[in-house]
């Protein structure tokens, strides 16, 4: 096989000398002769010119070997989503992964843009920044003392219908609508629901006395 050298003279090559030949197929060879060549040393190991490595101690930082030794640099991790819920961090990468994206809400997972009712009274969302916001319903006050709260309802129910207290003393209640005899000589009346006042929060019925009454002991 016939070979051109194409220089007279070695070539100057990174830290050897380097003679440049052609074949006759033309590919390409190189032989190294000269100085001792280059080495780097770390992770316990020897790496050449020209190679490159990650640090076994940081992950993050990715060398070179030149002939001026290891050049080095460090990965500087992106921000991972603000929804991200699950984030992992595998021993051989720089940076932490995020595995799963979208809001937790009282122990509950949900997708991004997911509405989600978690209770009777609550209607939320599941927004692009991770948040789980949510609408609480604003309950009107119920025309009655005694008023419960039903499964699969959000707003207290008045199971016996509309009622009040006679007196301050809050010792007796009586239904709304028609006016209730409470004695001898008291009468009283709770407002409907309708009545100006009720919705502020007045439990106690309008009541009128007969003029030099003497209640009865016995009517209660």
């Amino acid at each position: 096989m016939g070979m051109a050298v194409l220089w007279g003279s070695p070539v100057s090559f990174l830290h050897g000398w380097l003679t440049l030949v052609i074949c006759g197929e033309c590919a390409l060879a190189f032989s190294v002769t000269g100085q001792q060549e280059t080495i780097c040393e770390a992770n316990g190991s020897v790496y050449y010119v020209g190679e490159w490595y990650f640090l076994d101690s940081d992950h993050c930082t990715q060398c070179e070997c030149t002939a001026e030794g290891s050049a080095c640099a460090r990965t500087e991790c992106t921000s991972l989503p603000a929804a991200c819920i699950h984030v992992s961090h595998y021993p051989t990468d720089c940076c932490p992964r995020c595995e799963k994206i979208g809001c937790e809400y009282g122990g509950e997972v949900y997708e991004l843009g997911q509405q989600f009712q978690p209770s009777a009274c609550e209607q939320c969302t599941c927004h692009s920044d991770g948040i789980a916001r949510c609408q609480v319903a604003d309950c009107a006050p119920p025309p009655c003392v005694n008023p419960v709260y039903q499964k699969g309802k959000c707003c207290p129910q008045c199971k016996d219908g509309p009622n009040c207290y006679v007196n301050a003393s809050r010792t007796q209640v009586i239904p709304g609508g028609e006016p209730v005899w409470v004695d001898s000589c008291t009468k009283c009346r709770c407002h409907d629901g309708q009545d100006a006042g009720y919705w502020e929060g007045n439990r106690l019925a309008t009541c009128s006395h007969v003029h030099n009454c003497q209640p009865d002991k016995g009517l209660n």
